[in-house]
């Protein structure tokens, strides 16, 4: 047997033909043990009936890889829509999320700071003027693959003093003026556009976002006041949809987008199932089987390349267990000789939007985002147990730390009856005499530590996030080490 087919997993088995041995080696019938079953063989060829199982597997493999490639344009696609449908928003219109409730429908959102987030599709407005005030904030525009186009705030060109920004649909020139603006070019014709306030005081930060305008570049002459909307305690949610109702959304927006170079093979995938743009979405009956197992198993690989990064640089003490969750090397998801596929879905299936100052290095400014799936014994986190984390004394954050609870089936904020889900420097914890603070999660509260902990849900799992918002030095050096998180009786 060749070796090769043995090491892949394949074994040969002959059939006995009529006459126990064929005169025409080309015309034998054997099986092809092969990990998907076995395949009968005339000589060197699948035998006509194993045909269709051959295209069977190959519509699931495509649509398998095609679910995975698809995660950010689907999150941001479905987060839009909710927006809409549920809440009212329309082109252009800013959703402000500040309440625990508002914001659990956001993957991974912090619970700390308020949100103010609008979709833009750029095909009806052209291109956008934004004017941000200037203050303390931090955020950007990014395009529908997720990739930042341009920051605002402290990471971006206006470094917290505020200033206008134009962003160009794709294609588009820049206007005669465009000397007076921050310039964003988009690769995508929907756009989110968004930012958080970080000034602790509530007043303060609602007079910033009040200030806060977007308006189509041709209304700048007399530009309509942006609409601020909230919640108002509807539920909605931005977590990309399962089954079909993934691939619908999917075939929505590839409608309204331009097909980037980089993935005109993934469209070619799409098409051979029924995912065409400018054709309706009316897959084959074979085709839906193909895409619905395609779903669920995508999903799977999705989650153990999320919560098991197996990426070289993702654990980011050797000897804890956390992980550094954002290993796009940069906010293009482009390295020299290839795009971060396997990178970006990992973070764009736990996670939403990305900008530079997400993986800014430069101590003092932006964010960084370590993740915990387990316990310091590697299992999962248990909604039903006890569990406490030590934070060192000093952490280092020129702004603040938090520490936030998720729920991994819809990777949003936990929602339990305590009705909180997370921990953090702006809040009132008790601390050890050197400074350090104990946190505990579990179904109840430690007696007389009601202040550090955060109630989970029995019967489900969860995984945290903990930030440090203006990292120092001390996180970059590694010299300041958080600890794991640690079951208690």
């Amino acid at each position: 047997m060749n070796p090769l087919l043995r090491a892949a997993g394949f074994s040969v088995v002959a059939l006995a033909t009529s006459c126990g041995v064929s005169a025409n080696p080309s015309s034998a019938t054997h099986t092809l043990q092969t990990p998907i079953g076995p395949i009968p063989m005339q000589g060197e060829l699948p035998a006509k009936e194993a045909v269709p199982q051959l295209f069977a597997e190959l519509d699931f493999q495509q649509a398998t890889q095609a679910y995975l490639w698809a995660l950010p344009l689907v999150a941001y696609a479905q987060w839009q829509k909710e927006f809409s449908d549920k809440l009212g928003a329309r082109n252009g219109d800013l959703m402000v999320l500040e309440s625990y409730e508002d914001k659990l429908g956001v993957i991974t959102a912090n619970a700390t700071t308020p949100y103010i987030l609008g979709f833009v599709d750029l095909n009806q407005t052209g291109p956008l003027v934004i004017e941000l005030p200037p203050g303390p904030t931090a955020g950007g525009v990014g395009d529908f693959w997720q990739r930042a186009i341009i920051d605002m705030g402290q990471t971006g060109p206006d470094q917290g003093k505020g200033g206008k920004y134009l962003v160009l649909p794709p294609g588009a020139k820049p206007p005669a003026d465009a000397g007076n603006y921050y310039l964003a070019n988009s690769e995508t014709m929907n756009v989110l556009v968004g930012f958080r306030v970080l000034d602790p005081d509530p007043a303060k930060g609602k007079a910033l976002v009040e200030q806060f305008k977007m308006y189509p570049y041709a209304d700048r002459a007399a530009p309509a006041k942006t609409r601020l909307l909230s919640p108002e305690g509807k539920a909605w949610s931005g977590t990309q949809p399962r089954g079909m109702a993934y691939w619908q959304r999917l075939h929505a927006i590839i409608q309204h987008e331009p097909v980037n170079e980089r993935d005109r093979f993934y469209m070619a995938m799409l098409a051979s199932l029924g995912i065409e743009k400018g054709k309706p979405f009316a897959p084959t009956e074979q085709q839906r089987k193909a895409l619905e197992q395609g779903a669920e198993m995508g999903e799977l690989i999705a989650k153990a390349n999320t919560f098991a990064k197996r990426f070289p640089q993702a654990q980011y003490w050797p000897d804890r267990r956390w992980d550094a969750v954002l290993n796009i090397a940069e906010p293009s998801q482009r390295l020299p000789n290839y795009d971060q596929l396997w990178e970006r879905s990992a973070w764009f299936y736990e996670a939403v939007t990305n900008t530079k100052g997400m993986v800014s290095k430069t101590p003092g400014l932006g964010q960084t985002y370590l993740g915990a799936y387990t316990d310091n014994h590697g299992d999962w986190l248990d909604g039903g147990q006890q569990y406490r984390l030590h934070v060192p004394a000093n952490p280092p954050a020129k702004q603040f730390w938090s520490m936030t609870v998720y729920d991994s089936d819809t990777r949003t904020l936990i929602d339990n009856p305590q009705r909180k889900a997370d921990l953090s420097s702006r809040q009132q914890l008790k601390q050890n005499p050197d400074g350090s603070v104990d946190l505990y999660f579990g179904p109840t509260a430690p007696a007389g530590l009601e202040s550090n902990w955060v109630q989970t849900v029995p019967g489900k799992h969860w995984f945290s996030y903990f930030r440090l918002y203006a990292p120092t030095e001390a996180y970059f050096d590694k010299s300041w080490k958080l600890d794991d998180i640690t079951r208690v009786p």
